[in-house]
């Protein structure tokens, strides 16, 4: 029995054990060819659970390829050519083998090699899961109306079939072509056909195929690809879905948004009427089968402006491109590119995660000093990293950067008020960790934070301004405690944040040592809630037009607290309900003036000098004062703080991370 039958079966009362996230099941992983084995360890059970391996080489012209557990580590096939399945020799198969924690490469025979010394390649994994994805073969019989079972557990959004002992195109259908009744090629560009219904009666444990040499020639082999559509068996409910099956209508001029409930992190899309007329433009121009992640750069949809989202195409061999006419937000995607009719899309769109509450929090979040001249530019979290907070000389004057994955590592200025700065080099291409492509630093004082999103933990969000109070969609999973925004497009304007502490009424500047301001027009005299935040007429959080970043944080048990307290000007102890102390602190002062301070166990939280940063200043790391000190389940703030930390009576706010 499969863990989410057992899950479903359980009910509320079930194992955590038993649930299944997304994580669990599907995984973009970008690697670095090494002519050798390398394993590749991505989270995902192949071994045990089977599945489908999809590779394709970034910067090279080589083909798709892909593996799966049914057909065995020595067969692939390549999804923009028509040729059957290739079989390497015993030793030289592609993959060495399906892990329980991924697969691992090896140097691969045929001329489109996966794992080729110094070639950046994409991965993609798909495990076999109810209510998300299936492999199956079948033998043809050339009998009309050929029944071919599956295990998927729900009816299939979106279905590829392809000849294995010989060429054949790959078909695809879909639940939007006329709930199956056209198909697409996913080797062609061509707009769906519907001059016969060759797939029929798709339900949750089968589907027929017809007589036609692509799907059912007698004797002939052939392999399915099962996507699952909105069916729910995921998350710690076991209600939520991970990957839906769509179609959009896209009209000439306008952006067409696709609200998908979540934020996606794998996107595969193709223009299926081809009727209207292509804009020019990176990814605008062909009517290709697109393949956008979040791992390679799948930045924010910029409405009304362009975005830049790197894009592969499965139907060719080429290597990827930026495509400017798609990009995500909090609750799907967009689509742009048209100059002329209208046309409809299909996609297939998987849930971006984790999806599990974190328990702990070194991987979600880690501060990290760079002291060596040859690696700078770097931080390694042992996960992938959605925000970055970077510090260059810390020891002299300097700026803390601010990037993020959705935004592709353009930066903002903790201390200004200045409009996001444009970074060409991508910051976030890596699995555990960040760094640009061959970046090298010549301080020997950096210092970097980094965090990745979590439900209950920590989540960015990208949107664009209105000018009338509007509601914004987060994916937190709860109401968020603190939240820092920043216009990114204009100048001028202050980063804007909110604390739970302080009310929906007021807010303090992330840029300035200013006292607390209120105000009804910053978050519209609204409070967010678990789903939504709410923001009001000002520029700084809502200007028409503009784009705007908005980091949120709350409190986890064991892992973040959100707070605040009121100083005593004596040794305080503050409770976070950690194990272990805090290892990141910042503490603001709100009923007078007092600066941003932070303060990591890297750079050192002890009993005696604690060195400190300021958010809001330029000024170098004071490295001679002991301001607070550990304690295992948060931190204390000492006798000889000053009043920005710890006056008698006065108000503070702050954020810990275990």
């Amino acid at each position: 029995m499969s863990k989410l039958a057992k899950a479903a079966m359980m009910g509320a009362s079930g194992a955590a054990g038993d649930k299944l996230y997304v994580e669990d099941v599907f995984s973009t992983y970008i690697y670095t060819g090494n002519n050798t084995t390398q394993a590749i360890t991505n989270g995902v059970d192949l071994a045990g659970e089977g599945g489908m391996v999809w590779i394709k080489a970034r910067t090279q012209a080589q083909d798709h390829i892909l593996f799966d557990t049914v057909r065995g580590t020595s067969k692939s096939l390549h999804t923009n050519t028509t040729d059957g399945e290739y079989t390497a020799t015993a030793g030289n198969e592609g993959l060495d083998s399906f892990n329980s924690d991924g697969f691992t490469v090896r140097l691969f025979q045929d001329s489109s090699g996966i794992n080729n010394s110094a070639v950046n390649n994409a991965s993609w994994t798909f495990r076999k899961a109810e209510k998300f994805f299936d492999v199956v073969t079948y033998t043809g019989d050339g009998v009309a109306g050929k029944v071919v079972s599956h295990n998927l557990g729900s009816a299939p959004g979106f279905i590829i079939i392809k000849r294995t002992d010989s060429t054949g195109d790959w078909f695809c259908t879909h639940r939007d072509l006329t709930n199956f009744g056209q198909h697409l090629f996913l080797n062609q560009t061509t707009a769906a056909s519907s001059n016969v219904q060759w797939i029929a009666n798709v339900n949750s444990t089968q589907f027929q195929v017809y007589r036609i040499a692509d799907l059912n020639a007698s004797g002939a082999t052939y392999v399915a690809y099962l996507f699952a559509h909105d069916a729910g068996g995921f998350g710690d409910t076991g209600n939520d879905s991970v990957i839906k099956c769509g179609s959009v209508s896209v009209t000439s001029g306008t952006w067409s948004e696709v609200d998908l409930g979540w934020e996606p992190q794998f996107v595969i899309y193709k223009n299926a009427t081809e009727t209207g007329t292509y804009n020019t433009g990176p990814g605008a121009g062909t009517k290709d089968w697109h393949i956008i992640d979040n791992m390679r750069g799948a930045t924010a949809a910029q409405i009304p402006s362009n975005t830049s989202s790197v894009d592969l195409a499965a139907n060719l061999s080429s290597s990827e491109y930026s495509n400017v006419w798609v990009g995500l937000n909090s609750t799907g995607f967009a689509f742009k590119g048209l100059t002329s009719g209208t046309d409809t899309f299909i996609y297939i769109a998987i849930r971006r995660g984790p999806m599990k509450t974190p328990t702990d929090a070194t991987t979600f979040f880690a501060a990290q000093t760079d002291n060596q001249t040859g690696n700078g530019y770097y931080a390694e979290l042992g996960a992938p990293v959605d925000a970055w907070w970077y510090v260059y000389g810390r020891n002299t004057t300097h700026n803390t950067l601010a990037r993020t994955r959705l935004t592709g590592g353009n930066y903002l200025n903790t201390t200004s008020t200045s409009a996001e700065t444009t970074q060409t080099t991508s910051f976030f291409d890596k699995n555990l960790g960040v760094q640009p492509a061959g970046a090298v630093s010549t301080d020997t004082n950096n210092l970097s934070w980094v965090f990745r999103r979590a439900p209950g933990f920590f989540d960015v969000v990208a949107y664009t301004g209105t000018g009338s109070a509007r509601t914004v969609a987060h994916n937190l999973g709860v109401v968020p405690e603190l939240m820092i925004v920043k216009n990114r497009s204009g100048a001028g304007w202050n980063w804007f944040v909110y604390a739970a502490g302080l009310g929906n009424t007021k807010a303090v500047l992330l840029n300035s040592d200013s006292s607390v301001f209120t105000n009804s027009t910053y978050w519209s005299n609204t409070s967010p809630t678990a789903s939504l935040f709410t923001v009001g007429t000002v520029g700084d959080v809502n200007g028409s037009g503009s784009t705007y970043i908005a980091y949120l944080f709350a409190t986890v048990s064991g892992v973040s607290k959100v707070g605040s307290y009121t100083g005593t000007g004596t040794t305080l102890s503050i409770d976070c309900g950690f194990s272990a102390g805090a290892r990141f602190v910042l503490i603001k002062r709100t009923d007078d003036t007092g600066d941003w301070y932070v303060w990591d166990t890297t750079r050192g939280i002890t009993s005696g000098n604690d060195p400190y940063l300021l958010l809001n200043s330029t000024a170098a790391e004071v490295t001679n004062t002991d301001y607070i000190d550990p304690l295992s389940s948060g931190f204390q703030i000492s006798s000889t703080a000053p009043v920005a930390i710890n006056a008698d009576g006065g108000s503070y706010i702050f954020l810990a991370i275990a």
